[in-house]
């Protein structure tokens, strides 16, 4: 199994990997009412650089899968420093104010300007239980360290345990409780030596 910067051509996997992870936030993203239109504009986004979903900012696990040896992603992750989440955001945001004809929408701040921010985590169904979301984690961490970020962060939704405690066992702790489009997420942080 290897993990690499995502390309262009995992555009349909990440896509769809992405959705699975974060539907509702992706809805109001996208302005999608459902996963039939959501796809095509996230798989836009994913495409284009300078924005949160892009490939820049994706890190991608796959598999080889016999008998031909083909690559499948089966897992990513959307990782960006916090300072850079206004700008990313900006033309998700400009999209959906022209959708909308509404100057007053906001996108939610996620991450503080002094962390790299893990923003979506996803392992598809049937490689669930294999250690790809605690690989794709520490992959980030070796990224921010990489890049000399002292910290790193991410959101997990209140109610989501099985993933609390992954994130708590890999040494992060909540420092506060955020909304995020009406919902209560722990924010978490771990420090990097």
């Amino acid at each position: 199994m290897t993990i690499r910067l995502a390309k262009l051509d995992d555009a349909e996997a990440a896509t769809e990997l992405i959705y699975a992870a974060t539907h509702d936030i992706v809805h109001f993203l996208t302005g999608a009412a459902d996963e039939k239109d959501a796809l095509p504009m996230l798989a836009q986004f994913f495409r284009e650089k300078g924005n949160r979903f892009s490939y820049q900012h994706a890190l991608v696990k796959e598999i080889e899968q016999p008998p031909k040896r083909a690559r499948q992603v089966v897992g990513m992750i959307v990782i960006y420093h916090g300072s850079d989440a206004e700008a990313i955001d900006f033309p998700i945001l400009e999209r959906l104010r022209r959708l909308h004809d509404d100057p007053s929408i906001l996108i939610d701040k996620e991450a503080e300007h002094d962390e790299f921010y893990i923003d979506t985590l996803s392992v598809s169904p049937h490689f669930s239980g294999q250690g790809i979301g605690t690989a794709l984690i520490l992959a980030s961490e070796d990224r921010a360290q990489q890049l000399q970020h002292a910290k790193i962060s991410l959101n997990v939704h209140q109610e989501n345990e099985r993933a609390l405690r992954l994130y708590q066992h890999l040494g992060y702790r909540t420092t506060k409780v955020i909304q995020i489009y009406r919902e209560p997420y722990f924010h978490m942080i771990k420090e990097l030596s």
